[in-house]
């Protein structure tokens, strides 16, 4: 699936700020940032398109190896089998069974989880900006930490022909995946966390957070349906998508909890700079 290589995105990002600057300078000083759109919006596409190009990158740094990935994805298995955890392969087996839910699952996972995710933040700035940060640093923190445990090689169970498992996507033909861990859209080895189940809980949670249509509960499949698709092509295990869950929660509370410092510090500031009355006794 040709996706935007890393060259790409930062070309975009580097015109989007060029936009920026002259939007800026445009701007008549009477009129707030507030009341625009077009200004933040380039910026804000500016950051998410180098943070693109910094995943893209991420995967070229040659730590990304395959020493020690087979036998983690054996410990995987072996977890969640002591966990008693349904089996990936019950679910890839009734996938498998019927031939149109196999080609719908394996084009689920190659082509949904990047439109939604950048539609959901388009979304999200549009009409809901004041709550579009909190989201988008947590898709950030949440990103940031699936990159750096991705690093911690861990095969997926479609490498595992051996417990059953088959290589759903490239059974029919939409595989991200290239012939070795250096080609391809997306790494062979980074199965822990699952970027996909990660990406999916952001617009699912975001948009049931922020929305208050009853209608935002339509949205809430999508996570599902993604852990569901992401382990039915044996692309992860369960617990891939645990992690990447509790990474993005991770990375919510944070913003949240240095949202709330800087509220309480700017609370304080003026309180300290008030004089004190005329007259006043000076404690003894």
């Amino acid at each position: 699936m040709p996706w935007p290589t890393w060259d790409q995105a930062a070309v975009a990002a580097l015109i989007s700020i060029m936009v920026w600057l002259g939007l800026r300078s445009l701007r008549p000083s009477r009129v707030p940032l507030q009341q625009t759109h077009l200004e933040p919006f380039a910026l804000e596409f500016a950051f998410v398109a180098s943070l693109y190009a910094v995943w893209r990158l991420a995967r070229m740094l040659p730590l990304a190896t395959t020493t020690g990935a087979m036998g983690r994805g054996r410990d995987i298995a072996s977890i969640e089998q002591s966990m008693h955890l349904p089996s990936e392969l019950s679910l890839q087996q009734f996938v498998l069974a019927h031939d149109w839910l196999a080609t719908a699952t394996s084009w689920y996972y190659a082509t949904v989880h990047v439109p939604a995710l950048l539609v959901f933040l388009a979304w999200m700035f549009f009409r809901h900006r004041d709550q579009y940060p909190h989201w988008r640093n947590g898709l950030v923190i949440c990103t940031a930490g699936c990159l750096v445990i991705r690093f911690v090689r861990v095969a997926p169970p479609r490498f595992f022909p051996d417990l059953g498992y088959e290589d759903l996507a490239s059974h029919y033909g939409v595989s991200v995946y290239g012939p070795d861990v250096q080609r391809g859209i997306s790494d062979q080895f980074a199965a822990m966390p699952s970027i996909h189940v990660g990406w999916a809980a952001v617009v699912s949670l975001g948009i049931i957070a922020a929305s208050t249509s009853v209608w935002r509960w339509v949205f809430l499949p999508h996570v599902v349906l993604t852990t569901l698709v992401v382990a039915a092509t044996a692309n992860h295990w369960w617990l891939d998508g645990v992690v990447a869950v509790a990474l993005l929660l991770v990375g919510l509370a944070v913003d949240t909890a240095v949202r709330r410092r800087r509220a309480a510090r700017r609370a304080a500031e003026p309180a300290a700079d008030v004089p004190a009355p005329v007259g006043a006794e000076l404690p003894s």
